[in-house]
């Protein structure tokens, strides 16, 4: 590639930005429409306003807004450590009512907005991480839930099974005098091969304890919805499903009550 050639596409990149730009006035403030796209495909938007002689840049809390609403709290250690490594590398910052902002001049206004853009971007990539990632930000909030109620556990447990084979599971739960020995598998999201996998490992395991043990799967209902086909196969087996939006519900029977 030639200088000039590479020289064409620039020209034909910065283009592009300026037809999917657009403004709005609004009240105090314009409203920058970018031709960047969000994981629904819709425009991002920025908001920008005078304050203090500079100027404020300011997503109006959508990006971390949008996240929530899907089901991806920000609330674990992980997931803030992962949040904050994204503010700081773009320059931005995170205020109380969850705007991602960054204050710019007149001089360095377009490098502030392109940061802001990107941020906002990768911020809204985190709920679609990998899905090894995912599930263990999932553990977490299975985890944090669990502390929350008061709810004694250990994490994860091996279980040897009738096969030989050692099984691991998330979380498991002390026998009490109304209950026995469980243990929990935090699953973000159900399909055939991981129904059919817990199946084996509970029958496995339960093949050779000499006392009961209650098996559950705390299932993200929230962020995929679930397939009643693979929970009905769970439950084929004695697996209890616990759907992470009704958790409330469970805290009796996982106390041991």
């Amino acid at each position: 590639m030639t200088l000039a050639e590479c020289k064409n596409l620039i020209d034909d990149y910065i283009r592009w930005l300026k037809q999917g730009v657009r403004l709005e006035q609004l009240d105090d403030c314009v409203m920058i429409t970018t031709p960047f796209l969000d994981r629904h495909n819709d425009a991002l938007q920025v908001f920008v306003e005078p304050r203090n002689g500079g100027l404020l840049l300011t997503d109006d809390g959508y990006t971390i807004r949008d996240l929530r609403s899907s089901g991806t709290e920000l609330t674990t250690e992980k997931r803030r450590a992962h949040l904050e490594a994204i503010l700081h590398g773009f320059g931005v910052r995170l205020q109380e009512n969850d705007e991602i902002v960054v204050t710019a001049v007149r001089e360095d206004f377009p490098q502030k907005k392109h940061n802001l853009v990107q941020a906002m971007l990768s911020i809204s990539d985190m709920f679609v991480m990998g899905e090894e990632q995912v599930l263990s930000l999932f553990k977490e909030d299975v985890a944090r839930f669990l502390d929350e109620n008061s709810i004694a556990y250990i994490t994860d447990i091996k279980l040897s099974g009738k096969s030989g084979l050692d099984h691991k599971f998330d979380f498991g739960l002390p026998k009490t005098p109304k209950r026995p020995q469980r243990f929990i598998q935090a699953i973000n999201r159900l399909n055939r091969d991981q129904a059919s996998t817990l199946s084996f490992q509970v029958s496995d395991v339960r093949a050779v304890r000499p006392e009961p043990i209650q098996a559950y799967a705390f299932l993200n209902d929230e962020a995929f919805g679930l397939n009643e086909d693979f929970v009905a196969a769970l439950q084929a087996y004695e697996i209890v499903p616990l759907r992470w939006s009704q958790r409330m519900a469970q805290v009796g029977s996982l106390n041991g009550a």
